[in-house]
């Protein structure tokens, strides 16, 4: 979601989740971390931590962004090659240097990406972004992951389109077909959908939906495979898997919810599970989440803040 309608939107999550919200408030457990003030990262929706990389965490931008992405270690401290200082600056401000514009992605575009994924090889961005539940071109980058202190341009391998079979008009007479939230499991990708009343950009309905993607075509749609749904995790923006595979997180505007793993299949959303309130006045319009370690949840806000959560600190 861009940053046009952010006040009215916002406004109207909060009007809208506080029924949907508990009433026990556990974000006492919330912690701020970072403050990335980075002027190009400007409205973060997506952070992964690199698996092939050594304290590396991967940022992107909303929609409407070039097609890059930033790379920043756990100090908060901007990455990009030395041999390209002489002209740019990262964290701190340099005379006569202009701020490190960010990786570009080549062959790819940013209309509305939503969330960033790894695993050892690729990243993955959501380019799944769908607020009027009209369009027809969604699906996903792949992208052999660069070493950022290396490398300071690269491609996409390839685009791989996404359609949900359900969805027969456009824009869809439910409009449950927006997607922030993305992650891998055993191989495949996962979505979570977010749900809004139909023809009512910034009215929401509760639940979500969990889908699979099961093929990787990229010459015609790649029809996703209902998993799982829940009720009440609603208005995802986010989620990430910890790094042993034994947890999901799942971030929502008031809320952050970790999900066990099944003990068999990948029915994600109905295993046990713990949930914890955000208060929006301390973690703002928060779309980014990922884990520093097993028990550790980063999120991020499009104020370019980080947030740290424990999760032995999140009540069973």
């Amino acid at each position: 979601m861009g940053q046009t309608h952010r006040y009215v939107q916002r406004m109207a999550i909060v009007l809208a989740l506080i029924v949907i919200a508990p009433v026990t408030r556990a974000s006492d457990v919330v912690h701020k971390w970072k403050d990335l003030r980075f002027a190009p990262i400007s409205e973060m929706s997506g952070i992964a931590r690199s698996r092939g990389f050594d304290d590396v965490y991967w940022i992107h931008n909303d929609s409407g962004d070039s097609a890059r992405l930033f790379a920043v270690n756990g100090d908060g401290v901007v990455i990009f090659p030395s041999f390209l200082r002489r002209n740019y600056y990262g964290t701190d401000t340099e005379e006569g240097k202009q701020p490190w514009p960010g990786l570009a992605v080549e062959v790819a575009a940013n209309v509305d990406w939503e969330d960033i994924a790894v695993d050892e090889e690729m990243i993955y961005i959501a380019e799944m972004g769908n607020n009027g539940n009209a369009r027809r071109d969604l699906g996903v980058y792949v992208i052999p992951e660069p070493n950022p202190r290396a490398v300071g341009r690269t491609r996409a391998l390839k685009f791989v389109p996404v359609r949900y079979p359900e969805q027969n008009s456009f824009p869809a007479e439910q409009w449950h077909y927006d997607v922030e939230g993305m992650f891998v499991f055993q191989g495949k990708l996962y979505f979570l959908t977010k749900h809004r009343q139909p023809g009512k950009m910034s009215s929401w309905e509760a639940g979500t939906r969990l889908y699979r993607l099961d093929s990787m075509k990229t010459d015609e749609f790649n029809l996703v495979t209902r998993i799982d749904s829940h009720e009440k995790v609603s208005v995802v923006t986010g989620a990430d898997l910890s790094p042993d595979g034994e947890h999901l997180a799942i971030l929502c505007y008031t809320q952050l919810w970790v999900f066990e793993r099944p003990v068999s299949g990948d029915a994600w959303l109905s295993t046990p599970s713990r949930m914890i309130s955000l208060r929006l006045e301390q973690t703002k319009q928060a779309e980014a989440v990922t884990w520093q370690d097993d028990t550790t949840i980063i999120i991020g806000n499009e104020e370019s803040e980080l947030f740290r959560i424990n999760l032995e600190d999140m009540p069973d």
